[in-house]
């Protein structure tokens, strides 16, 4: 082996190759070769970023540990010389907390842990939202929450199921497929740049293009000259023109409406206002199917999740979405603008270790079964016990690839720790068809159709000390005092403008009940109440926004 590697060498040192994946064939069945070469190649380039596919992504489907390891390597030379620079910043001010860097699978990891795989970090720009959305549903006694966050050019939709985020292994970036675990998030282009336009049956869209940030709206006056959501939200009412960004931002609402009227009220013969309306009924039912895409097409009831309002612009959409869901409440947290950062600061350690074992569960081994997951387990608390980790905050989470014998694709299925160390496989057997029914509308239970398992998953975490929130101690301040003014509103369930209050929202307005329609205005949000909801401010300066059906007697 080392003899046929040394040509291979020199051939990446003339062409100063800067980083170098191995990935064997089978090596998820006995990487021996796999490490022998990547020692020997480590040895002989000093220099280079040399990765292992069984470091990455030990598991069968040669394709995707392919793929995975690549990207692995491709960023390797770039994140470790990112966290070197940044490690070494921190040093000379003397930072004495810890660093840690966010995962797409929601957990946080130190920046050596990184720089080994920087593939776990590729999807976690949004990842701390469902961290933080589960935080937020706790306060209220839920375990289930759906958090949505609508920015500048796209809105994300994820869930959280009985206290923890949803994984997928399907993710990809621009093509090349990420098979880690990564939360499940849906991203649509649904955001406060999204362009109205007329396609060619003349019908209005909104999206997926985007004015972005520069020209970006028309109401900003940096030269937009398309209208978008932002614009109809202004024409609509519910963003004040001289109180954007806390008054930063002066919205040109004249302009706006000229543009709007010029482009696409002509064309389609409708009002200004009729425009704007629909623009913003379209972008709210397209950012309720992206909610669909992450609970029905999953198998599950939005209506039985709290769903959990992020980003500056989805306070003013979230009732319609809510509504044409049927999700009779949400919540819009106070820190709803800067909702992944105060994630990041509530995320937990977390290591994903994965096993192929294909077998059908009728010739399982159990010791080599058993011995595969203490393996992984013994690997996840020395990790967590390196990073500083006590064992009394260690969990772990089991996971199972199972699929019908003759399926390609498999079931991930949590399963009990219990199941698994008194090998309870009848048990597990129950829950796989229990899941396969929820997912896919049937199982084969009473065809006795084989079952197979593919792969074993754990999943170690390390409980990190959280930031204590607490309720305000303030005096909160009379309703009738926190008006700011009354100016005309959209409402969609009257389809006309009507006069409603504008509330300040950045005083201190807890316990107080504040009935809809109306908007409550803060430098970074404004939240949209209208006509069939109430809103009731809690101690943590969150607004419980809920359907005056269902909660005829209020929400307590």
């Amino acid at each position: 082996l080392e003899k046929d590697l040394q040509p291979i060498i020199q051939r990446i040192k003339e062409k100063e190759v800067e980083a170098v994946a191995v990935c064997f064939m089978n090596a998820f069945k006995n990487n021996s070769h796999e490490e022998q070469a990547v020692k020997y190649l480590r040895q002989h380039l000093p220099s280079c970023f040399v990765t292992a596919s069984t470091e990455v992504l030990p598991s069968i489907r040669f394709y995707e540990r392919v793929s995975t390891t690549a990207v692995n390597a491709y960023i390797g030379p770039v994140v470790a010389n990112y966290l070197d620079n940044l490690t070494s910043k921190l040093d000379e001010i003397k930072f004495k907390g810890t660093l840690l860097i966010m995962q797409s699978n929601g957990g946080v990891v130190t920046p050596d842990i990184v720089k080994r795989s920087p593939a776990v970090t590729v999807l976690s720009g949004p990842a701390a939202a469902p961290t933080a959305g589960a935080f937020y549903a706790n306060l209220l006694g839920y375990n289930n929450c759906i958090t949505v966050d609508m920015g500048g050019t796209s809105f994300d939709a994820s869930m959280v199921r009985d206290n923890q985020c949803v994984t997928s292994t399907d993710g990809s970036i621009n093509r090349y497929r990420i098979a880690l675990p990564s939360l499940d998030i849906v991203t649509i282009g649904a955001g406060g740049g999204s362009i109205g336009w007329l396609d060619s049956g003349g019908l209005l869209q909104m999206g997926p293009q985007s004015a972005g940030a520069s020209p970006g709206p028309v109401c900003y006056g940096k030269g937009g000259t398309v209208p978008t959501c932002t614009d109809a939200d202004l024409v609509l009412g519910y963003l004040n023109p001289e109180y954007f960004a806390g008054g930063k931002i002066k919205l040109d609402k004249k302009k706006t409406e000229e543009v709007i009227s010029g482009q696409l009220a002509r064309e389609l013969n409708l009002s200004t206002l009729e425009i704007a309306a629909g623009m913003y009924r379209i972008i709210n039912s397209n950012m309720a199917q992206g909610v669909r895409q992450v609970s029905v097409e999953k198998g599950y009831d939005p209506r039985e999740f709290l769903i959990i309002v992020a980003g500056g612009a989805c306070p003013i959409h979230a009732g319609e979405i809510c509504k044409e869901l049927e999700i009779p409440m949400f919540v819009v947290p106070g820190v709803s603008s800067i909702f992944c950062a105060a994630g990041m600061l509530l995320g937990d350690l977390k290591h994903d270790y994965i096993r192929s074992y294909l077998s059908s569960f009728e010739k399982i081994n159990k010791k080599h079964f058993l011995n595969l997951y203490n393996e992984m387990l013994k690997t996840g608390v020395a990790t967590l016990r390196k990073e500083g980790v006590e064992p009394r905050n260690i969990e772990y989470y089991p996971i199972m690839d199972i699929r019908y014998v003759g399926q390609y694709h498999e079931v991930q299925l949590p399963v009990l720790w219990d199941d698994m160390i008194y090998y309870a496989l009848d048990n597990i057997k129950k829950e796989f068809h229990k899941e396969h029914n929820r997912l896919f509308g049937y199982e084969l239970e009473d065809d006795g159709t084989e079952i197979e398992l593919i792969n074993l998953r754990l999943r170690v975490i390390g409980k990190t000390e959280k930031p204590e929130l607490v309720s305000k101690t303030e005096i909160p301040v009379e309703l009738d005092t926190a008006i700011k003014e009354k100016r005309q509103a959209y409402i969609p369930e009257l389809s006309e403008l009507r006069e409603v209050p504008v509330y300040d929202g950045d005083i201190r307005l807890s316990g107080n009940s504040i009935k809809g329609p109306a908007i409550i205005e803060k430098v970074t949000t404004s939240i949209f109440v209208s006509k069939d909801y109430d809103c009731l401010v809690d101690d943590y300066g969150s607004f419980i926004v809920y359907n005056k059906a269902v909660f005829p007697n209020g929400f307590e």
